[in-house]
Parts: structure tokens; sequence; C-alpha cells
């Protein structure tokens, strides 16, 4: 029979091969999945993994991974700050709608004004709005001790209804004829994420993800701070002791994973999205949490993982289309994605002993 043995210390080769092999069981499981859907696993697989790279439209798929990547890897860089010290934010999802509202806000109040400034000022309210829709579970910790965890979570609910209230209200376009949803951004410039290389799909989100993956690297690897963070998740007690501020952790945690957040949403309302409408969060906050821990929360690893999250955002929506699959099949696997990843990363911290039942 099987026996799970703790390891005297957790082995370096199962952290780094677990994301791999969770990959590898999630195309297994959902290949079945797949089959019992009635749909040749092979090719769903095949499309969802191949086809986005290197298939007939390819050159057009390709751009994509940037702008559907670009907004996960960017929140997940900030989620993975709080996860190293053991505070969890999971409303991040909620601080991107926030963002984005907070961003377009700052649009739709200078038009038809064109100016060089307007952009820059709906990054800072982006921002701004985000990290403090975080402050709110971050202060309650502080003053109260409550859990970040339910609070975060609630507060997406507040934020999805704040959503539809502007798209229906305030925000709504009077030249819509009716309809929910603000002015299109992209007919404005002066508020208009832009691509920086035509057709490259690189445009200010993403890049901004990717100086966000250089920042926290030199955070958690040269900058005192960061090892507070690493210490304070991975022996609280010896952070008390080394004099730690756990306040200052808290409150510095989620201010910048909700900073980054509403960077991500103002950065997709501006761009992709170009509007503020009732379904414009499309749980990008949520998939970022999947990201971060399948990137095992180093910066370098969130890079690659979110663009294999992209992957399979785009090759889902092909074989939505090619095969026939529902989308909600599609989110459950993504979601095999990280039950996986957990499942297996047991194996970091014990290993499996083979043993006679009489021994046992």
């Amino acid at each position: 029979m099987l026996r799970l043995e703790k390891r005297p210390q957790p082995s370096r080769v199962f952290a780094y091969l677990t994301p791999v092999l969770a990959v590898i069981i999630t195309m297994i499981a959902g290949g079945m999945l797949f089959a019992a859907l009635g749909k040749n696993p092979v090719e769903a697989i095949r499309t969802i993994f191949w086809d986005p790279l290197f298939g007939e439209f390819a050159f057009y798929y390709r751009p994509q991974l940037l702008v559907k990547g670009g907004p996960l890897i960017l929140i997940a860089i900030g989620l993975s700050l709080g996860f190293r010290a053991g505070i969890w934010n999971i409303g991040a999802e909620g601080q991107y709608i926030v963002g984005a509202l907070c961003g377009a806000a700052v649009a739709l109040a200078f038009y038809p004004l064109e100016a060089w400034y307007i952009f820059p000022l709906m990054i800072v309210a982006g921002a701004l709005g985000g990290m403090l829709w975080a402050m709110v579970p971050a202060l309650l910790k502080v003053k109260f001790g409550t859990n970040e965890i339910l609070v975060s979570l609630m507060l997406v609910y507040v934020a999805e209804n704040l959503l539809a209230a502007m798209a229906l209200g305030r925000m709504k376009n009077p030249e819509g004829h009716g309809f929910p949803g603000s002015r299109n951004l992209k007919d404005y410039p002066s508020a208009f994420n832009d691509e920086i290389i035509t057709g490259s799909g690189m445009h200010w989100g993403v890049l901004t993800a990717f100086l966000a993956v250089i920042f926290a690297y030199v955070l958690l690897n040269r900058h005192m701070l960061g090892f507070s963070i690493r210490l304070t998740g991975e022996a609280p007690r010896a952070a008390r002791f080394s004099g730690v501020n756990p306040t200052r952790i808290i409150l510095f945690c989620l201010g910048i994973s909700g900073l980054m957040a509403g960077l991500a949403g103002m950065f997709e309302v501006s761009g992709p999205s170009g509007q503020v409408s009732i379904d414009f969060n499309v749980g990008y906050g949520f998939t970022a949490i999947i990201v971060a821990f399948l990137g095992r929360l180093h910066p370098v690893g969130i890079l690659l993982a979110g663009l294999l999250m992209a992957l399979t955002y785009i090759g889902g929506e092909i074989a939505q289309g090619n095969l026939g699959l529902p989308s909600a099949a599609i989110q459950l696997f993504q979601g095999m994605l990280l039950f996986f990843l957990l499942a297996v990363d047991l194996l970091t911290n014990y290993r499996i002993r083979f043993v006679r039942r009489e021994a046992a």
C-alpha cells in the first residue's frame, strides 16, 4: 500500500517540477473531459495549446498572447507579494474593476479635450482606485483583526454592482441610443491605450507588466523590504523577533496588489476592452491567483505562467468556435490546473512510500 512520508526538508526538484507535472496531468484529465463531451480529446488539446502558436492563423493569435497575458501577469505579481507574506488578497477582481472605473472616469470627464496629460492622469487614477479599494480589507485587518480573505472577496460583489450602476447610469454613453455602456475610448485618442508597436499586441499595460516582473524580482532579492516579506511568510515568529512591523507589511502588500490590479483594469478599459460595460470583468482577478501559484510566486515563473494561461484563453476561444466546446468546459479546464497544482505540490514536502500491508 501507499504511505505519505514527510521529507526532512522540501524537495527543490519537485518545487520546480510540480508546475510541469500539473500541466501534463491537466492535459490528460482535460482530454477525458472533452471525450466525455463527445469531442476528440487529442484535437481539443492540440487546438488549445498548438493552434494559437503554430496554426494557420497563428500570425493573428500570437499578439493576443500579450494582450491576454499582460493583465494576468500584472495582477499576479501584486498578489504574489502578499501570498509570500501570508496575506491573502482574494479580491483582485474588485480592485481591477474599480481601477478601470477610476481611469475611465478621468477620460470621460475630459472628453472631448485632446491633451497629452489625460492618459497619464488615467494611469494615476486607476492605480489609486485599485489601491484604495484594497486598503479597505487592509485597514480592517490592521485595526480590527478581520479576515482579509472574506472582506476582499465580498468587496468584489460590491465592485460588480458599482460597475453595473456606472454602465447603466453616470458613465452611460449619451449618444449610445439607450444601450448600456460608456463611450468607446478607442475613439478618443487622448485616452486610448494603443499598441506601442503596431501588430505586436504590446501596449502600455503589457510593458507595465514586464516592468512589474523586474520590480518584484529586485524587491524580493535585493531589498530589505522584500526580505521582510519573505521572512514573514516563511517564519512569522522569527520575523516578529527580528523587528519586522506586521502592520507595515500588511498595508504594503495589500496596497501594492490593489495598485497593480487597478492598473490592469485601467489599461484594459482604455485598450482591448475600450469601454465600461456590464460584462467588462472577465475573471482576470481570479485567474491571476492560478497564475501566481503556477509560477511558484516567483516573478519569472509568473511571467511564464501568465503567458501559458493566456494561451488557454485564446486556445479555448478557438476550441469553442471550431469544435463547439462550451465555455464552461474551458473554465473547468483552467480550474483543473490549480487543483492539480495543489495536489502535486504535496510531493514537495512528502514522499510516497510503498509498504507491505503487514508492516503498515
